[in-house]
């Protein structure tokens, strides 16, 4: 039996290069995909591409729907004649971080602009164009409106918005609807912007051979569009506010767990429901990706509840899941199931056989194989074909900082591991990956560099200063790294489009 084994890069459009403070899905995209395609990947992971709320984390968003309009091309967006090109002269951003605080009011005053101007000057086709996005796109309104509404209301999360709003009572809504009519189609443009530069992303993708992976966080945030248009589908207390939270108890990461603070779904009235929302998101994600990462797959087996009042993860429990009854449901819906569960923490039999049962690829982690014996799921001897492996992930430390912050003895095991002289290096974990057994490889680009800590994208637990790490650099003009193009013909993972 023949079979298919890839490789692909992690990285997080905000972290490409560019000019205007953050990556986006614009020319340097373009140049990455190239990069990606010579040097004979054929994958490429994003973190979620959905608007950031709390901490600029991609994982906590004000829609599990709506695009990140931070990611918006400004170059795109004056050459449709929305914008002048020199509103984007001047600027003076870091080349290797995104400064959120300046570069978030900066960004949203450029957009608003450029939708001022659509609306004034656009050509007939255009404006056609746009309204067919927003009749098709049905979740769309509610968002617009959620987030006309937040800034109008200082910020404020929606439970102190007027109660009349905050319950979404229909004459509350078209009152505001009349009073927010030209901010909400403000934020009606930037997701038609946003979702039509997808599309061209994914014409780039596709003629150079390149699958992509999206991530899919199994909780939303409460302070967002989807639990303020669905109460009665999260577990909350007659204000709206949360009763239970989400999170982790003490592992790898955190002594005292991680408190995520998302609200938590009833999943008894979601089942009722035929788990409509979530067909409805995982239909969306299907139609935006090639396959899906579920973040936090145990969640459906079940999930870390917290009481709301709690200042830590510590004091949990296990709260049973959906399980195999979501999955028929979604396989039901859609036909099959394009999914790798993340399947890292604390893992129990019935998570497991969820996911088997499903035929899930899980993940393996190489950072997470050397602190025991050779008992360890994430050596590679102990992969299975059906599996991803990693270096590491967002969440991990750059292997060149982690392999700077652990033993020597461990650096040593490494090595020997390998049948070789000397500690261990990046390249050599690089190596193992494309190895292994497993049929798909990623590999984080700043694996691929060797870059330190500095390059590092999160570090879970702790609440501010994430999700900043942007290549300051252009990649390599030649198009590609021929010594990794060597080891991915090596070992069979080379795309040879």
């Amino acid at each position: 039996m023949s079979r298919n084994r890839r490789a692909g890069v992690l990285l997080h459009p905000t972290s490409l290069p560019g000019v205007c403070g953050i990556g986006t899905l614009g020319r340097h995209l373009r140049a990455f995909l190239e990069f990606l395609s010579h040097s004979g990947f054929s994958l490429w992971q994003v973190l979620p591409l959905t608007p950031p709320a709390a901490g600029n984390s991609p994982y906590s968003a004000y829609s599990a729907f709506a695009g990140n309009h931070l990611l918006i091309d400004l170059e795109q967006l004056v050459a449709d004649g929305d914008l002048p090109a020199d509103r984007l002269h001047g600027v003076d951003f870091p080349k290797d971080r995104v400064d959120f605080e300046r570069l978030i009011p900066w960004k949203e005053a450029l957009l608003r602009e450029a939708a001022e101007s659509f609306f004034a000057n656009a050509a007939q086709e255009r404006q056609a164009e746009f309204r067919q996005f927003c009749d098709r796109t049905y979740w769309l309104h509610d968002y617009a409106l959620f987030r006309a509404l937040k800034r109008h209301y200082r910020e404020r999360p929606w439970t102190r918005w007027p109660v009349d709003i905050a319950r979404r009572k229909p004459e509350a809504l078209e009152c505001a609807f009349q009073r927010l009519g030209p901010e909400i189609n403000s934020e009606k443009y930037r997701q038609w912007q946003f979702f039509r530069q997808w599309e061209q992303v994914r014409g780039w993708a596709s003629e150079l051979n390149i699958k992509i992976v999206g991530d899919l966080p199994i909780f939303v945030a409460h302070d967002s569009a989807d639990v303020w248009c669905n109460r009665e589908q999260f577990l909350l207390d007659g204000r709206g506010k949360p009763l239970v939270v989400a999170g982790v108890p003490p592992d790898y990461f955190s002594d005292t767990g991680q408190l995520w603070g998302n609200p938590l779904y009833d999943w008894q009235v979601m089942e009722e429901r035929g788990f409509d929302w979530w067909i409805a998101r995982i239909r969306q994600m299907i139609a935006l990706f090639d396959l899906v990462r579920i973040d936090h797959f145990r969640g459906f087996a079940a999930a870390w509840q917290v009481q709301a009042k709690e200042c830590t993860a510590k004091n949990g429990c296990w709260a049973p899941g959906p399980g195999s009854r979501f999955f028929e449901a979604v396989q039901n819906a859609i036909g099959g199931l394009p999914f790798i569960a993340e399947d890292l923490g604390v893992i129990t039999p019935d998570v497991e056989a969820l996911r088997e049962q499903f035929k899930l690829p899980g993940m393996k982690i190489l950072q997470f194989a050397f602190d025991s014996d050779a008992q360890n799921p994430y050596l590679p001897h102990n992969h299975d074909q059906d599996a991803v492996v990693y270096t590491g992930t967002h969440d991990n430390d750059t292997t060149s900082g982690w392999l700077a912050s652990v033993s020597s003895d461990v650096r040593q095991r490494i090595g020997t591991y390998l049948g070789k002289e000397g500690a261990a290096t990046t390249e050599d974990l690089i190596r193992m990956a494309l190895m292994s057994v497993a049929d798909t490889a990623i590999i984080p680009l700043q694996d691929l560099f060797a870059l330190s800590t500095e390059a590092r994208m999160n570090r879970p637990g702790v609440a501010l200063g994430n999700w900043e790490w942007r290549f300051g650099s252009e990649l390599p003009a030649s198009g590609g790294l021929s010594a990794i193009t060597a080891q991915l013909g090596l070992y069979g993972r080379l795309n040879n489009s």
